[in-house]
Order: structure tokens, then C-alpha cells, then sequence
């Protein structure tokens, strides 16, 4: 075994802290794990807490399969002014008026039912997002004016929670947004308020989902250094895709050799169930439900699928059908399989 490696493949749920990057966390995850191969799936900012996926040891390759699925939040909008970075961490740019009836829980439902749908977001300045090679919120620390191109979204829905005023004669909504990815909640925090004919921007963030992984799968990193590999979530559930058990053919999966239609008999996707798990018997049990109810939701394989195949209940390799041969073909093979938990 090389430096830096434990010899774990496993995925984590961390519900992240408020102040630290998710940098930050990746490092503590390592340390927890003595394993340097640790990576995650979503950034989350300082200011958000909630919901970061991580994969360690051989696991991270499973990285490009855990993003880009919808998202669910938790956002607070605080109306009066909008910022630089259009949350709490920046300097205000633009004051308004906060007229009264922006308390008013109907007038909150009828500007977030605008929010509702396809539409094309303006990404804030202090954004991830690279600008000839440069990430934007660097340019933006540096004085440059920037102006990134509206992307495509969809925000599947905005559900207020509650609007009030608070001690300090600030209105405030609390938010729980369901979203497409690549949708910036502070960028609909401060598309809010201009809806409203103030302005606004996002003062707190939590995640609540991220595709198949919910809050309720997470540990905190205090929890996380107590129980170490119990902490792991089952990677089958996280993916959200339907899965096989492959011992039949276990020298073809291991080589990545391709296999037959016939050779994978799919099973359910675990969905609407906690990723979460503390032993392998309840990954056996789960299975096995799915398997009883025989081939029924599942059908046959639909051209571009992936699905998760499994060698002695580890997650072996990740299968995509190629439809104009009948074939499934390896997209991403481990020789000592993830952990389901």
C-alpha cells in the first residue's frame, strides 16, 4: 500500500458547518481517514451548511457520477440591500425601500411563484465558474469588473416556510428551494427582491438534499471521528441507480471485460430510502425486498443507463448498456470494492 492510502473505498454524508470551506472539510476527512485520496461532490460555501458528499480511497472516482443532480435548500433572504457577492459575506452595493406588506406571507407565495420554472440566471461575481482560465470570484477580489453570461436552470419549486420581521425591523423569508444543478440560491435571493421591488440577498443556507442524499444520512465531524468507516453511506442508494449482483460473472467484471444484456438482472434503484446504513445485513435485507418484487418497475436496460453491479454486496463497478450492440460496457471499475456501509 502506497503512502497516503488506507486501503478504505467508501462515500460519506458530512452535514457541513458553517464557516468552514469544503475544503476544509476534505482535510479533516483525511486525517480522520489517514487516506490523502478523499474528494467531494458539490462545493458548498462557508456560509451554507447541510448536505456534502464525500468519497474516499478509490471511491472518489464515483466523484463524476455524484454531481450534477437536483438539489433542495433551506435559504434565508433578508430584504434591504443587495451585496457583492449577493449573500451575508459582501459589501452592500444597492439599498432599498422595504415596504411593509413584504411581511405579508401572501405577498411572499406570489413573487416566489415567479421564481417557479425554466429560466436563464446571471451567476453572481464570486463565482467558482472560470473566466478564461480564471475563476471568477478571484477576478472579482481583484478589482475587475465582473459579468458572467446567464445560465440555463430550473427551480422545481419555492416553498416559503414563513416571513416575518425580525428584532432588528428587518424582513426575512425563510425559503425551501428545489432546484436543477448549477442554480445559485443567491442569485434567486437577490432575483427575489428585485421581483419584490426592493432588494435582498441570501443571509443563511442549508442543504437539505443532494440527489439521492438527504440531511438525514449525515453525521457531523464529531460524529464522523467516533465512528469512523460506520459512518459510510451505502453507495447504490447514493447514486440512485438501479444495480445488480454479478457474482456469476465476477472474472468478466473484475477484468472490465463487457457483458451480455442477459448477464445483469436489474433491480430497483433504491429510491425514497436513506443512504444511510450501519450494518451490511440491512444492504442484504433492502436488496432483497427489491429482488422479491421481482423484475417489476425495473424493465428492460434503456439506452446510455448506468447501473451499479455488485461483486459479495460491494459495489464492483459502475455499467453503461450500449443499445446498438445489446452489450453493457465498464465505465468505472474497482479492484477492492466500495463498502456499502
Amino acid at each position: 500500500m502506497r503512502r497516503g492510502e488506507s486501503g478504505f473505498s467508501l462515500l460519506l454524508a458530512v452535514d457541513k458547518p458553517q464557516g468552514m470551506s469544503s475544503h476544509d472539510v476534505v482535510n479533516r476527512v483525511r486525517r480522520v481517514f489517514g487516506e490523502r485520496r478523499v474528494g467531494h461532490a458539490g462545493t458548498l460555501d462557508p456560509l451554507a451548511t447541510g448536505v456534502l458528499p464525500l468519497c474516499v480511497g478509490p471511491a472518489t472516482r464515483l466523484e463524476h457520477f455524484l454531481v450534477g443532480h437536483d438539489k433542495v435548500y433551506q435559504a434565508e433572504l433578508r430584504f434591504g440591500w443587495e451585496t457583492s457577492t449577493d449573500d451575508a459575506e459582501g459589501e452592500p452595493t444597492r439599498r432599498a425601500p422595504v415596504p411593509a406588506h413584504l411581511a405579508d406571507p401572501a405577498c411572499a407565495h406570489e413573487v416566489l411563484a415567479k421564481l417557479v420554472g425554466e429560466q436563464l440566471q446571471r451567476p453572481p461575481a464570486y463565482a467558482a465558474i472560470k473566466v478564461n482560465g480564471r475563476a471568477a470570484y478571484a477576478r472579482a477580489r481583484a478589482g475587475e469588473d465582473v459579468v458572467l453570461d446567464a445560465r440555463p436552470i430550473v427551480v422545481h419549486a419555492a416553498e416559503l416556510i414563513d416571513a416575518q420581521r425580525d428584532e432588528e425591523g428587518d424582513v426575512r423569508w425563510r425559503v425551501r428551494f428545489a432546484v436543477s444543478k448549477g442554480t445559485y440560491i443567491r442569485s434567486l435571493a437577490r432575483d427575489a427582491g428585485r421581483l419584490a421591488g426592493s432588494a435582498a440577498h441570501l443571509s443563511g443556507l442549508r442543504r437539505l438534499a443532494a440527489g439521492a442524499v438527504s440531511i438525514d444520512d449525515c453525521v457531523t465531524l464529531d460524529q464522523l471521528e467516533d465512528r469512523g468507516t460506520q459512518a459510510a453511506i451505502d453507495p447504490v442508494a447514493a447514486l440512485g441507480l438501479r444495480f445488480a449482483h454479478a457474482d456469476h460473472c465476477r472474472a468478466a467484471v473484475r477484468n472490465g471485460a463487457r457483458l451480455k444484456d442477459d448477464d445483469l438482472r436489474l433491480q430497483p434503484a433504491l429510491r425514497g430510502q436513506s443512504a444511510s446504513v450501519a450494518t451490511a445485513p440491512k444492504t442484504q435485507a433492502r436488496d432483497a425486498a427489491c429482488m422479491a418484487a421481482g423484475r417489476a418497475g425495473a424493465g428492460e436496460p434503456r439506452p446510455g443507463e448506468l447501473a451499479c453491479v455488485l461483486l459479495e454486496d460491494r459495489l464492483a463497478a459502475v455499467y453503461e448498456f450500449d443499445a446498438q450492440r445489446g452489450l453493457w460496457a465498464s465505465r468505472c471499475g474497482f479492484s477492492v470494492g466500495v463498502s456499502r456501509g
